[in-house]
């Protein structure tokens, strides 16, 4: 049964409460593990990689313990157990850009530059091998994209692209970005699309956490091979956009 989606919802005094509470963990938390992963510069990446590991188990527990939200996974299998891929991921809320590391992994994400400068949070992230691309040059913000990609997924990370390039609000449509299949056609690594609802619970935007079960559904491998970037990514695209439908259908 699909839950319903949050327009139809009105947050009580628990919702409230609850993501109050979240946020203020956010920021404590934040705080003490971002300090931790700096000082850890100098340490091997996988140091540092386990601390924020640590960091986003420890968030999505107090996510359910204090806003009741949780998530399910259909299609685990399809992550290849050796080898990385590019994660083409549909981009709602900013909990895929967190929950993803949970069950995808090792990885690294695109994201925009200016993250980097948030003090202790932004500052640790950028010691966890991030691409990060400044949106207002494309050609360049494309080379990086490309040519970090590329040494990412021989390190053997997989690199997660949301190529909406933007949190889209559930129901919305915004075209896909090429970025991810060009990456894609050149490394000659598969794609991994993945579609969710998370947008229904944590709204773009909102302070609010709503309670609920986010359904992830991932799909199977995109060989890439011999393939131009724009049927990689209307391959994606379309997968994508079915699984979401399917998510989304009215509660019987």
């Amino acid at each position: 049964m699909t839950q319903p989606h949050t327009s139809s919802r009105q947050a009580d005094f628990s919702v409230y409460l609850g993501s109050t509470l979240f946020f203020i963990y956010i920021v404590f938390s934040t705080l003490i593990i971002g300090p931790l992963i700096l000082a850890s510069v100098v340490l091997p990446f996988s140091i540092r990689y386990k601390l924020a590991d640590f960091w986003i188990n420890c968030l999505l527990f107090m996510l359910k313990l204090c806003c009741g939200l949780s998530y399910e996974i259909e299609g685990l299998e399809n992550i290849p157990a050796t080898g990385a891929a590019i994660v083409l991921s549909k981009h709602q809320s900013a909990w895929e850009t967190l929950a993803l590391r949970k069950f995808i992994k090792p990885q690294t994400t695109v994201l925009k530059k200016s993250l980097l400068q948030i003090p202790f949070g932004g500052w640790a992230l950028a010691t966890l091998k991030p691409i990060a691309i400044d949106r207002q040059n494309q050609k360049e913000a494309l080379r990086m994209l490309i040519d970090q990609g590329i040494e990412r997924l021989q390190e053997g990370l997989f690199v997660v692209v949301f190529p909406e390039g933007t949190r889209v609000a559930p129901g919305a449509y915004r075209k896909f970005n090429a970025g991810g299949a060009m990456l894609a056609q050149k490394s000659g690594y598969p794609v991994l699309p993945l579609a969710h609802n998370a947008g229904e619970f944590w709204p773009r935007n909102s302070f609010l956490k709503f309670p609920g079960v986010i359904k992830v559904r991932i799909g199977p491998l995109i060989d890439t091979k011999d393939k131009k970037s724009r049927d990689i990514n209307a391959e994606a695209e379309n997968w994508i956009n079915q699984a979401m439908r399917e998510l989304t259908l009215p509660a019987k």
